[in-house]
């Protein structure tokens, strides 16, 4: 049986676990164990949207049955509720502590093997000479291999907003609840996700702050009570909507390690390199790393996982070589392309047709529901960004 080594657990590396763990040998190699994972700190948010969740079912991973089950987006600019659109299909939302060490746990059961350490670029050659693939899904801190960058696909050099990430106990949830989107033009943006943990139901409230502006208020913030004292201070002074539902004797991070200070500089790699005679595949954030804004990380991971999988399987007995990585990047590129150009303009100024098409919404519910579908298709985004003219109707 061919033998394939998966840098990384997170949403790609594990969804490629179950994937090829009945058809290859598979080797996860991770740098913490599952126990390290569940009291470590959040790793970001994550809402696996409709798509999301029929592959990880035809894969057969564990679902949280007690996730809530997401059926709306609100949105609001500034202080003005614009809509509320109806997705097509339930979303949810799961701390990805206990779904990663879940499934760590659930893959060793099956026989799936972990090699517990750190990888490096340093390991490549022995790797390369312990596997018949490799496949990077190291995430954020990756790649560990050297892909070229995609130029056209990577315009920035810098990040352009700086993520401030809480789970917290109360708030009362939006309603119907679902995830709430504030835009505060020339600001950033405020997103509020229900979500399940360990500790139970939390409410995630995720500011994406322009570097320098109002929202980027916790520079030298260290510590769960000073996280929260902060939040709270933004939360009132300029987003009262949100503040209006926060009970401030109750409100508090859900547990020590609830919180996340990053930013991400967005960047797509050619997701395919040769390492001495063996071909090693790029996965998930470690080649397709985007803003967090459109809340399409996980679920790009996803998509790509899928596609690295069907093209393995397609080519189960032939040589693994520089066209089988070829072949994976063809799959997968306008898939990207749409998330990543989507994405890139969102935090940007909005184009004067998005404007007009958001404020149509807030009269026409078949428009918001059409807006809300861009998080669950995000190609249907990437055309209404770049392939729809303002003069022209949003199609039905």
């Amino acid at each position: 049986m061919r033998t394939i080594g998966i840098i990384g657990s997170g949403t790609a590396g594990l969804q490629l676990a179950y994937a090829l763990k009945d058809d290859f040998d598979v080797t996860v190699l991770h740098h913490e164990e599952p126990d390290e994972v569940r009291s470590g700190r959040v790793r970001s948010t994550q809402v696996h949207f409709q798509p999301t969740l029929a592959r990880e079912r035809r894969v057969h991973m564990p679902a949280n049955s007690d996730a809530p089950q997401i059926r709306t987006i609100h949105f609001q600019l500034g202080g003005q509720k614009l809509f509320t659109g109806q997705l097509t299909g339930i979303a949810t939302s799961t701390d990805q502590r206990i779904r990663f060490a879940d499934a760590m746990e659930d893959l060793a059961k099956d026989g799936v093997r972990f090699r517990h350490g750190r990888i490096s670029a340093g390991d490549l050659d022995a790797l390369a000479a312990s596997f018949d693939l490799i496949i990077d899904a190291a995430g954020k801190s990756g790649p560990v291999a050297s892909f070229p960058v995609d130029e056209s696909l990577t315009p920035f050099r810098t990040p352009q907003r700086k993520c401030i990430v809480g789970y917290f106990s109360g708030i009362r949830p939006v309603e119907p609840e679902g995830i709430s989107i504030t835009v505060m033009p020339g600001t950033g943006e405020m997103f509020e996700i229900p979500a399940v943990t360990s500790n139970g139901r939390a409410t995630i409230l995720f500011i994406e702050a322009v570097p320098g502006g109002a929202l980027d208020a916790f520079v030298g913030v260290k510590g769960p009570d000073a996280f929260a004292e902060r939040m709270l201070g933004v939360v009132e002074e300029h987003l009262s909507e949100i503040a209006g539902r926060i009970d401030p004797a109750k409100f508090a991070l859900i547990d020590d390690n609830a919180y996340l200070l990053t930013a991400v500089t967005p960047a797509v790699h050619r997701p395919y390199v040769m390492h001495n005679g063996t071909l090693i595949l790029g996965c998930g954030d470690s080649v397709f790393l985007a803003d967090p804004i459109t809340g399409q990380g996980c679920n790009t991971a996803s998509y790509a996982a899928e596609q690295l999988y069907e093209t393995l399987l397609a080519h189960a007995d032939a040589d693994w070589d520089e066209s089988v990585g070829s072949e994976y990047w063809n799959r997968t590129q306008p898939y990207i392309k749409a998330v990543t150009e989507w994405t890139n303009a969102m935090t940007q100024p909005l184009p004067g047709h998005i404007a007009e098409l958001l404020m149509q919404a807030a009269a026409d519910q078949n428009t918001a529901d059409r807006i809300a579908h861009w998080f669950e298709d995000p190609t249907q985004a990437y055309r209404s960004f770049f392939e729809q003219h303002s003069s022209q109707p949003f199609p039905r």
